[in-house]
């Protein structure tokens, strides 16, 4: 992945070429829009840089790029006045935030994650411990119901241990933690 950088204004190769340098990442130049878009069809891109007077002259064709971006930063530059330094850090800081939000997006996931865990588990717990109090149940059920309970409050005291996370709760067949002889 890399940079495109869309605009028409003549010298924009050697600004590619002192990106690159810089950012340590290829960089693509589209002449326009056409180009542009081509370029999105063939290649994943980590930012789209838009020079600003293709968006004033011709805002469609800016909407058209963003829209086919895809997960790329979109940026709208004005090459007139920037340089390729100034450029590569506006270039660097936006994939510095687009990598804290992946990062917050990870966490609260991870997050929505272990309650919806914490909460499956607590109810398997809970009707597994109602079904065994049930008198009704035949000793086979019974023992069924007794590995059940076991196995839900083995996942209830990891998910409660500081760090408990998805590689805690992997079990292989044989291992003991879930094997039948389980108890609380």
């Amino acid at each position: 992945m890399g940079i495109l950088i869309v605009t028409g204004m003549e010298g924009a190769s050697n600004c590619a070429d002192a990106l690159a340098k810089q950012l340590g990442l290829e960089v693509e130049v589209a002449e326009g829009r056409k180009a542009a878009l081509t370029a999105l069809r063939h290649h994943e891109f980590e930012v789209v840089v838009v020079d600003e007077r293709i968006a004033d002259c011709d805002p469609a064709a800016a909407n058209a790029i963003a829209e086919h971006a895809g997960l790329a930063v979109p940026l709208e530059i004005n090459f007139a006045l920037t340089g390729a330094a100034r450029l590569g850090r506006a270039i660097r800081a936006a994939l510095n935030r687009r990598a804290r939000e992946q990062m917050l997006a990870r966490k609260a996931a991870a997050a929505a994650l272990e309650n919806e865990m914490r909460t499956t588990v607590g109810a398997l717990l809970l009707n597994s411990q109602l079904a065994l109090s049930s008198s009704e149940a035949t000793p086979a059920v019974a023992e069924k119901l007794r590995i059940v309970a076991d196995l839900a409050g083995s996942l209830r005291r990891q998910l409660a241990a500081p760090g408990a996370g998805a590689k805690q709760l992997e079990a292989t067949p044989g291992d003991r933690r879930f094997s039948s002889s389980s108890r609380l």
